[in-house]
């Protein structure tokens, strides 16, 4: 099969319509009578909380599930999808969050790894031809001979949109699309993507990034609970009017209004790190000679493309993983390689990657959950037993607390949603008030209302007097809650800058992997060209 560009229905006729779509998994409804249309030629945006069924509607375009209830139309007819291969033969493209690729395969191989059409001839130089067409016709800019493990984040991202294309897609489903890019590659997508829509092609673009929501879209629906709130042109609407649809309620405004957090002072150095390097998982070098420091009261913040160290970092300095080289310090004590309960001991909390994986017991309660960092120490322990009064007042309180919304204190942690999930896990961590926190990527994956009260309380601990290390891979966030941001590539550190006023495009091109002192004399240079042009 060869990409062609899309069949040129009338702009604004109804691409595809899902009409009372209902679709449930044993008890759970994840769908409720549901009707959504988008349009040939626009950009329709699908927004809500964690939970609120956009990836279970959107795998029912693409025919991962079957509703239990409701019809599918494309391009008017109804459809009845009893696989992903029939949508893909209907024009219906989805490009996951997490790419499908074999990394040691080339471009071309991997598109037709993906072609049911390829059957025992495999013509490699007509998909090499026709992939480049489509690269040129789109601006997608993809090598069809590079290896995917030789290709950046965003390289790949347009690996599966022209695959995608080759299958002859007419309808793209992009499902959290610039969760790991860099600004400028974000930039870029959105770019793409209006230009495509212009084309006459159908996109869904599902997203928690408000600010590039209102951006790229034409129109935006939102999903509350598994139903269709509403559907609103991105014009005039504002990141508050979403918010509110997302969560039934009028936010304070913390994800909405903050802009940048203003400058605080700082005191004592309180944690460190010195010519850090440290293997990942997969035994080759993940951080190379990172050193830092952050103050009592002070935020430093972590931006990176995802895979870049910091992860790693994270689980160094909280003793999950041995350093190759350098020093951990708490204060004036050295924590290298300590065991993760001396460091959680010594006054270091940890909200690790991985919440259920590594932060939480999730087939264990919300009670027991909530006391493992605290199960020794009295009124919860008397002696080798625990008192259950205590363990209920101590629960309690950190549900009130911290607003996590659960049935009970005994509801199993899988049982809740992952932004309840990551609220319980932020409250047993900053339950003894540390000295330092370590929180990697507190927010990701979370609703805007979850959002809301995790930063409200990174915002408490630095009042405090905590030093905090924040990892996030949303600029909006570190601009709002940081003092200095701190640039890592390839696991070694691109530069710093201050938060406040900090240019976006000057972190985005260090998340990029060029060195700030390379970044500032480019701009130098720049500015001495067109004085001497001008003059």
């Amino acid at each position: 099969m060869t990409g062609a560009l899309p069949e040129r229905s009338p702009a604004g006729d109804e691409a595809i319509g899902l009409y009372g779509v209902t679709k449930r998994f044993g008890p759970v409804t994840a769908n409720r009578d549901v009707t959504f249309s988008a349009a040939w030629g626009e950009v329709h945006a699908l927004v809500g909380e964690n939970g609120a069924g956009k990836s279970t509607l959107m795998s029912i375009l693409a025919g991962l599930y079957r509703p239990d209830s409701g019809i599918v139309r494309i391009d008017g007819r109804p459809v009845d999808f009893r696989s992903p291969g029939d949508a893909r033969a209907a024009g219906v493209g989805m490009v996951y969050q997490h790419f499908m690729l074999v990394e040691s395969f080339t471009v071309t191989e991997n598109v037709m790894l993906g072609d049911p059409s390829s059957g025992l001839r495999l013509d490699a130089a007509a998909v090499d031809a026709d992939l480049r067409r489509l690269s040129a016709a789109y601006g997608l800019d993809v090598d069809p001979n590079a290896r995917i493990w030789q290709l950046s984040v965003g390289e790949r991202q347009r690996v599966e949109i022209v695959r995608s294309l080759h299958q002859g897609a007419r309808i793209l489903v992009l499902d959290e699309p610039t969760a790991v890019l860099t600004p400028g590659e974000s930039e870029q997508l959105i770019r793409t993507l209006r230009g495509m829509a212009a084309e006459g092609f159908c996109i869904i673009f599902i997203s928690h990034k408000l600010d590039e929501v209102l951006a790229v879209a034409d129109r935006i629906s939102v999903l509350r609970r598994g139903e269709l709130i509403g559907t609103v042109p991105s014009a005039g609407t504002t990141r508050r009017d979403l918010a509110r649809m997302m969560v039934g309620r009028e936010l304070a405004g913390t994800l909405l209004d903050e802009g940048e957090a203003p400058p605080h002072p700082a005191g004592p150095v309180v944690l460190s790190v010195d010519h850090l390097s440290a293997n990942g998982d997969k035994g080759v070098p993940a951080l190379r000679e990172v050193s830092f420091e952050i103050r009592a009261g002070e935020t430093l913040g972590i931006a990176g493309v995802a895979g870049n160290g910091q992860r790693e970092l994270g689980e160094v300095i909280a003793g999950m993983r041995r350093p190759t080289h350098g020093r951990v310090r708490l204060g004036e004590r050295d924590i290298t390689n300590w065991h993760p309960r001396e460091v959680a001991a010594a006054g270091v909390a940890h909200v690790p990657e991985d919440r259920l994986g590594t932060g939480l017991a999730p087939t264990m309660e919300v009670d027991q959950n909530a006391i493992l960092r605290a199960y020794e120490r009295k009124p919860i322990a008397r002696g080798s037993f625990l008192v259950a009064s205590a363990v209920d007042r101590f629960t309690d309180g950190l549900i009130e607390r911290f607003d996590v919304k659960t049935p009970s204190r005994s509801t199993a942690v899988r049982d809740l949603s992952g932004g309840n999930q990551q609220k319980l896990l932020i409250a047993r961590e900053l339950a003894g008030e540390p000295r330092a926190i370590v929180a990697v990527h507190p927010t990701r994956g979370v609703d805007v209302g979850a959002a809301e009260v995790i930063h409200d309380v990174l915002r408490a601990q630095r009042e405090r007097g905590a030093a905090t290390l924040l990892v996030s891979e949303d600029l909006e966030e570190l601009l709002a809650l940081c003092d200095r941001i701190l640039v890592l590539a390839g696991g070694e550190v691109m530069g710093a800058v201050r938060a406040h006023g900090a240019d976006i495009e000057v972190i985005g091109e260090m998340m990029a992997g060029t060195p700030l002192d390379r970044v500032e004399s480019v701009a130098q240079g720049a500015l001495a060209g067109g004085a001497n042009a001008n003059g």
